[in-house]
């Protein structure tokens, strides 16, 4: 659903409840983030969120993992870390029990390499398989991070290349090599813990997960909510192998042409940007990493943490003051 038409049914919708329901609720329904926080007490909050998706790889075990990763990305987007998580299945009977039981696999051994615990879940007959989580995990109230903060002169870093969207699209019209879904995967299955609590003691002023409004979309989010405007270095973004040889074949998903039919308004590319890149920027992804605003003095000693804990790290941008559309300008 395009955001202009979740923030109408989301509206309605909060306003349903009286105001003392959320005295403890730090993040709801709106305005809307990547997951609900309610406090608990003065130094815990829970992060609540659940997300499931169709498959984007062929193996079950595999998909598995990759969907478990992308929701428990949300609690790491919130600057929290795991501690439970429920399935939610939709699982045809002719996928037979061998199959499902490598999709279950997947997912629990990504909520365990997430310091989490799996309690159950529910599963309904579905022609299409989808599987993902509700997740989760604790912050303390204080440090809960959201697409909202980002300031005039933050850096804006990312953590995982871009282009798993283009590549898994690829694969299903046997359009790219097997090394670059490959790494496509591996970027998929890996988890953002260790990159949320890098960010968190960078003392990051926003943050948010790239997922299925893709770079751009995610990047409007928190220029709108944040009043700001964003500034993105095309030749510094980080892309999969594969990725731009696809986008040159024009093997992008449909999500691409909606994302940039929601987005374009709110975007402004600087003469000579390819039009390839420009739609790679729209292109949905899965299980991407973190984009956050991080304090212009804290960047250097963040990448040295990155580099120092072997995981990558990326300055694409700036935050720059605001003042109406566009929120987001791609240079160089």
């Amino acid at each position: 659903m395009a955001p202009d038409a979740l923030a109408q049914v989301l509206r309605p919708l909060a306003e349903m409840f009286p105001a003392e329901r959320y005295a403890d609720l730090l993040v709801g329904l709106w305005p809307s983030d990547d997951a609900a926080v309610y406090r608990l007490g003065e130094d815990r909050a829970l992060i609540a969120t659940v997300d499931f998706i169709t498959p984007v790889v062929d193996d079950p075990y595999q998909f598995g993992a990759v969907a478990a990763a992308n929701a428990l990305s949300d609690v790491y987007a919130m600057g929290g870390q795991v501690v439970l998580a429920l399935n939610v299945c939709c699982f045809s009977e002719c996928l037979g029990v061998e199959t499902i039981g490598e999709i279950l696999r997947g997912g629990a051994e990504k909520v365990a390499e997430a310091g989490g615990v799996l309690v159950g879940g529910h599963t309904i007959a579905d022609e299409e398989p989808k599987y993902g989580l509700v997740a989760l995990g604790f912050v303390h109230p204080a440090r809960v991070l959201t697409k909202g903060g980002a300031r005039p002169g933050d850096v804006l870093i990312l953590t995982k290349r871009l282009g798993v969207g283009i590549i898994t699209t690829a694969a299903k019209a046997d359009q790219v090599r097997p090394e670059h879904i490959a790494a496509a995967v591996d970027s998929m299955q890996r988890l953002n813990r260790g990159a949320s609590q890098q960010v968190q003691a960078a003392g990051a002023h926003a943050c948010t997960d790239v997922t299925g409004f893709a770079l751009l979309g995610h990047a409007c989010e928190i220029a709108e909510k944040s009043g700001v405007r964003l500034q993105f270095d095309a030749r510094r973004i980080p892309w999969l192998a594969g990725a731009q040889e696809s986008a040159e074949q024009w093997l992008f998903p449909a999500g691409t042409a909606r994302n940039r039919t929601a987005y374009a308004g709110q975007v402004r590319f600087a003469a000579g940007i390819a039009e390839e890149t420009q739609q790679l920027l729209f292109t949905p992804e899965t299980s991407g990493g973190l984009i956050a605003a991080i304090p212009p003095d804290r960047v250097d000693g963040l990448v040295a943490a990155f580099r120092a804990a072997g995981e990558d790290v990326w300055v694409v941008g700036e935050v720059q003051s605001g003042g109406g559309l566009p929120w987001i300008e791609v240079g160089p």
